[in-house]
């Protein structure tokens, strides 16, 4: 049976791709009817199968097809997508998770891959688009993939790990272009980007630091197929995920030492302008209550029938807004 789905061509059932690897680095795609049925015939020969796990029979091919416990079924298809990692007999059982990428996608909405492994069988799952296993596959296919299932693992997340850091590299990039901006310019637009880089870095960090739990018990307790160098690999990984949650933790102190700045600039330039308003209605309060009083209309109003009237209120109002200026810079009000 074939599905069309909204991130890939054609799948066969539920498979995205499927290769069985020899173990030099290169892999022949097979069909969902050959992986199902795939048994190693080489000592160097692995299957990677990797699965759109909401599509039908992906559960039933799991539990009866590689005779996996219901509980680890469900780990594998559940849509509870914590990062974390257990061993199950000789094989692996990891749930991973990796920047999401698709268009019209937020960065903190991350996406999750399932992974079995026995060491001759892995098995990848996903139900939203994830660029990490394509990288992998591309190598593969050009003859330069990983040699055997545990180094593939290894590859897969150091992929994913590294889209990762692309993606905090990025925001540190963005925070140091806003400090270099005019801040009293377009403040309303600074504070909101700075939001939003501070939202996609505490989910960056909710999703990275389980993750490091995950890959650390990967390291651990991996099955004895999982060799010393895959190890080292997942080691060097772990070091990676580890300085990429010190450099989100600066971006997030920086980003909030740059919302703090950008505010306080705010503040400040407000109180500027209301402490200006405020001296100008100071000046023009006296010379207001003069015009008001002179204006009303009434009989008897001073100089109401004389010529030169007007020139002396002008010439009165003059010497009150100088005896003010003199009095504001005695109080240092100017």
């Amino acid at each position: 049976m074939s599905a069309t789905h909204t991130d890939d061509q054609q799948m066969d059932g539920p498979v995205i791709f499927a290769r069985v690897c020899d173990g030099k680095g290169g892999g022949r795609a097979i069909s969902w009817a050959e992986a199902q049925a795939w048994r190693p015939a080489d000592a160097d020969a692995f299957l990677w199968v990797h699965l759109c796990r909401n599509q039908p029979g992906v559960a039933e091919w799991l539990e009866t097809g590689l005779g996996l416990p219901e509980p680890t079924v469900e780990v594998l298809t559940s849509e509870s997508t914590r990062p974390r990692a257990f061993r199950e007999g000789d094989a692996l059982v990891a749930v991973l998770r990796g920047i999401n990428f698709n268009p019209g996608a937020e960065p903190e909405d991350m996406v999750s891959m399932q992974l079995w492994c026995d060491g001759t069988r892995l098995v990848t799952l996903r139900r939203r688009r994830l660029q990490t296993p394509r990288d992998v596959l591309a190598l593969i296919d050009a003859g330069h993939g990983p040699h055997d299932a545990g180094r593939t693992i290894t590859d897969l997340i150091e992929a994913m790990i590294g889209r990762m850091g692309s993606s905090i590299v990025d925001m540190n990039d963005a925070i140091d272009a806003m400090e270099d901006t005019d801040l009293d310019e377009g403040t309303g637009a600074l504070l909101a980007r700075i939001s939003v880089i501070r939202r996609n870095g505490l989910a960056l960090q909710r999703h990275m630091a389980p993750q490091h739990e995950a890959l650390e018990i990967i390291a651990r307790d991996a099955p004895a197929w999982f060799e010393r160098h895959d190890r080292r690999e997942i080691a060097e990984s772990i070091d990676r995920l580890r300085r990429y949650l010190d450099d989100i933790d600066i971006s997030k102190e920086s980003a909030v030492v740059l919302q703090d700045d950008i505010r306080a600039r705010s503040d400040a330039r407000s109180e500027r302008t209301n402490y200006l308003l405020t001296i100008v209605a100071a000046v023009f309060l006296p010379l207001t209550f003069l015009t008001g009083l002179l204006g009303i209309n009434v009989s008897g109003i001073p100089g109401a029938e004389d010529p030169d009237a007007f020139w002396i209120v002008c010439a009165l109002c003059a010497a009150i807004i100088v005896a003010q200026v003199v009095l504001f810079l005695k109080w240092k009000w100017l």
